[in-house]
This record gives C-alpha cells, sequence and structure tokens, in this order.
C-alpha cells in the first residue's frame, strides 16, 4: 500500500510505480553517479551574500497558522512577502474580538502568536469585496511569482482571483490553495482547524492509554504541518516555473498532510487485521520507556532502554544489579511482563534527583534519556542559547520579545529575522506608491473610502461599512488602466 503525494502540484507531480529498493540494490547505481569535470553547471547566479529567495515576490492571502507559516518560511528565507489584510476583516490571529474597547485600544496588534507567524513580511489593507481593492490585487498578483491562501475553496474565486483569472495575467504564477480538504474533495465545503484535521487524520485514536477514548493533543498539528507542506510545494514549482516559464496551481488538502502520523498504524493493521494498541507513554518495541517524575513540583524526565545493552545498564544504575544479570530479562518481551515494576523502581530513583541531574547522569551511563521541557524552560535551554536560537525583535505595541529562529540554516548563524510583523496596513503607502505608482492623492481617496486603512473596523463600524452603498468612484478608471 502506498499513498499518494499530499501537495498535488499539477505540472510537476511525483514519479509513479515507484517501489522500495532491496538492502543494497541502489548501491552499484549510487556508485556510479560521480560528478565528473564535464557536468552541467547550475544555471542562474547565486550571491552568498543575499538570502537564498531573495528578489521573489510573494502575495500573501492567509490567516490563521498553517499559511502565514508557510509565507512566513519563505520570507525568512529572503522573499518579499506583501500580506493582504483588510480593516474589515483582519487576520484573525490578531484576535475576532470586535467590541470598541478592544478594537479602540488596538489589542489587535499585540496578539503574540500573530507576531512570531508574520515576522519578516510587508503587510497591506485592501477591501477586496470592492472593485478598486480587487484592481489593486490584480496588480500586485501580476508581478509576483507566488501567491497562497489558506480560505475555503471558494473565496478567492468567488472574489475574481481565481487561477482561471490570475493565469493570463501572469503565466509564470505559482497559485497554492492550501484548504482543510481540497478543492475535488467531498469534503470541499467544510472548514476546519488544525485540530479538526488532527481528529479526521486518525491520530487521537492512536495515541493515549489502552481502553480510554481518543486522545487530542490541543496543539492543532494540522496546521503546522499543512504549512511547511505548502513551503515545500511552492518551492518545487518555484523551481520549475523559473526553469520552463510555466506557473502551475497546487491544490493542498491539508488533512491529507497529517496522514504520515497515522501511515504505520493503516499499515500494520491492513496486513495484520487487528486494531493498533495504544501505549500511553509506554511504546510497542522498547521496554522500558516512559516520563518519569524527579525531585520538586513539575520536574520530568523521559527514560528509554532501546536495547538489551542500554536495558543492563539502566538497571546497574538504578541498582539493580540483579535484573542487569537475569537472562530472563534480556528481550523486551520478557520485561514487559514486569513493566509496572520496573518503572516504580526507576520513578523511586529519579523522584531523588533533580531533573538535569538525573538526565547527566543516565546519559553518562548510556541510557536514553532527557528532561521534559516545560515551555518557559526552552527560554534559557542550553542547546538553543549555544545555537543562539532566540533573537530579541522590537515592535509597536509588543515591545522587546524573544523570536524563535528558523531551524533551517546556510551557515553557522541562524537567519537574521529582518523585521517585525507589520502593524495593520503598516506598508500601505510604500507598496501603493512604490511599487503600484499611486500619488498621494490617489491613496488619501483610498483611505477615505475605507478601501485601504490601517484601523481594524468594530462591530457598529462594520455594519455600517456593509450596509454603505457602492460609491461612484473616480478611481476606478484609473486603477483599471494602470498597466502592472
Amino acid at each position: 500500500m502506498t499513498t499518494g503525494s499530499v501537495q498535488r502540484l499539477t505540472l510537476t507531480p511525483p514519479r509513479r510505480g515507484g517501489k522500495v529498493p532491496a538492502l543494497g540494490e541502489q548501491r552499484a547505481v549510487t556508485n556510479s553517479r560521480h560528478l565528473t569535470d564535464n557536468a552541467p553547471e547550475a544555471s542562474g547566479s547565486f550571491n552568498a551574500s543575499e538570502p537564498s529567495l531573495y528578489g521573489t515576490r510573494i502575495i500573501d492571502f492567509t490567516m490563521g497558522w498553517a499559511g502565514p507559516l508557510c509565507t512566513r518560511t519563505l520570507a525568512d528565507l529572503g522573499a518579499d512577502v506583501i500580506k493582504i489584510e483588510a480593516i474589515q476583516y483582519p487576520d484573525w490571529w490578531r484576535g475576532i474580538d470586535r467590541r470598541p474597547a478592544y478594537v479602540d485600544g488596538q489589542l489587535y496588534e499585540k496578539t503574540l502568536r500573530f507576531c512570531i507567524m508574520n515576522r519578516n513580511k510587508r503587510g497591506i489593507t485592501l477591501d477586496l469585496t470592492r472593485p478598486q481593492g480587487l484592481a489593486l490585487a490584480k496588480r500586485l498578483l501580476a508581478g509576483a511569482d507566488i501567491v497562497v491562501d489558506n480560505y475555503s475553496v471558494d473565496v478567492l474565486p468567488k472574489l475574481g482571483l481565481g487561477y482561471d483569472v490570475l493565469r493570463p495575467l501572469n503565466p509564470r504564477l505559482v497559485m497554492m490553495s492550501m484548504s482543510a480538504f481540497g478543492a475535488n474533495s467531498v469534503y470541499r465545503d467544510c472548514r476546519a482547524y488544525g485540530s479538526t484535521l488532527e481528529q479526521g487524520s486518525g491520530l487521537p485514536s492512536v495515541i493515549g492509554h489502552p481502553d480510554e477514548p481518543p486522545v487530542m493533543s490541543h496543539v492543532a498539528f494540522g496546521d503546522a504541518v499543512g504549512g511547511l507542506n505548502g513551503c515545500a510545494a511552492v518551492l518545487v514549482a518555484l523551481t520549475h516555473a523559473r526553469a520552463t516559464g510555466q506557473g502551475q496551481f497546487i491544490d493542498l488538502a491539508q488533512v491529507e498532510c497529517m496522514m504520515p502520523f497515522a501511515a504505520p498504524w493503516i499499515t500494520v493493521q491492513s496486513i495484520g487485521g487487528m486494531p493498533s494498541k495504544k501505549y500511553g507513554n509506554r511504546h510497542p518495541q522498547f521496554v522500558p520507556h516512559g516520563c518519569f517524575r524527579c525531585a520538586g513540583d513539575d520536574n520530568w524526565i523521559v527514560v528509554a532502554a532501546t536495547d538489551e545493552h542500554m536495558w543492563k545498564r539502566l538497571a546497574l544504575l538504578i541498582g539493580r544489579r540483579d535484573w542487569s544479570t537475569d537472562a530472563l530479562l534480556k528481550s523486551a518481551e520478557a520485561r514487559r511482563r514486569i513493566e509496572d515494576v520496573i518503572e516504580r523502581a526507576i520513578e523511586t530513583w529519579t523522584l531523588t534527583r533533580d531533573a538535569e541531574q538525573a538526565m547527566s547522569a543516565l546519559q553518562a551511563a548510556g541510557v536514553a534519556a532527557g528532561v521534559a521541557r516545560l515551555p518557559i524552560d526552552l527560554l534559557s535551554d542550553r542547546h538553543l542559547r549555544s545555537r543562539a536560537f532566540f533573537q530579541d525583535l522590537e515592535r509597536a505595541f509588543t515591545g522587546l520579545h524573544p523570536q524563535p529562529s528558523m531551524p533551517i540554516r546556510e551557515g553557522p548563524d541562524p537567519c537574521a529575522i529582518r523585521t517585525a510583523a507589520p502593524t495593520l496596513g503598516q506598508h500601505n503607502k510604500e507598496i501603493l506608491s512604490g511599487l503600484l505608482e499611486l500619488s498621494d492623492a490617489e491613496i488619501a481617496q483610498l483611505t477615505s473610502e475605507g478601501i485601504v486603512g490601517t484601523s481594524m473596523l468594530d462591530d457598529e463600524e462594520l455594519a455600517k461599512a456593509k450596509n454603505r452603498q457602492p460609491e461612484r468612484s473616480t478611481l476606478r478608471p484609473i486603477l483599471a488602466s494602470r498597466q502592472p
């Protein structure tokens, strides 16, 4: 049994008919693939002083976590990402509270999740439901390399920004739709969040303890996994577009990105016919394997014995020499019969030690172990500090705060976080005048008509905007006639 590609690239699909090679089968082929002096050189130029995606422009119609993580990764790699929001409907990770106190206090500028997911981007507001905003969006898209959205499948097409419209404007444009279930699914009209996708992936049914209900992680894995898969997909399509001049449409279903989590259980049950067993913190192959309390209020350590030799070293360390020499306990299955007893003995040992101290002792003895970190602990984690993982960033409304670096590195230092997440409409003038060459008077009129702006509308203002009769704007013919 194999699965299809989750990215669904239309022009660059995966090769079909592959199989898992036998041990050593590919060795002769691999050894024959040596570079020679006559090997073709890579096309294009590369400036090592510039980020990898410098010069790539991305139009970002995303909200929440999945889409913004995709585009933020591209921004971290140097792309010019222009995030499009609206004062009527900003990114919902700014907060969905429209009461006057929330809006007037600009609390929507203080949500840390938004700040982390949208750094290194420029921000503009456009009301896409009105002709002026739509015309400006099309002009931006005509000069872009990539466009990403994670709305429901019909949102951009209904606005007049479907791929059938954009392709004639920009044949090399890569467009990715990151909906929950994909455009051609029987569930295409269903809306979902990361937690919903976790439910649909089968994962909650294989974690947790035996004889207990399915367990949700509440981490919304679907968002993060979908965002990273989306990033990989658009990079493949971008490479193809640069080589051929042909863009393409990518129909990514976020729920399918979750399937690798459940794939081992799917395979095992399809072969053996028996439903998978849940192990909690235990493991189907390794005994012992678990999380054990250490000294203190909320200190824990994860310990695993992955083979017979590690088991013997663990038994000696916790003072059970008899177990280390007992031939009847050599196998994991034999130890499983007394797993409760073994776990109590380990915890008796860990309870007398600080978690860091316990980890050091276990690792020194050659036993797999690691402190179960609390999120706040990571700010002072020795590994992350040694890698300069956190970078301090100043932002209006937020102040100085730590940002996690992108884990991909092209040198000894992390990719620099160049700019903080944009405030609402922060780069309106910069983009409208600089890229689209609008005059100050035109920008002022767009602002007065509510096409662009820098302040979120509260409930009352939004209701008035919805009821407002369409204006006869003098900007319509001007915007329609401008070339991108």
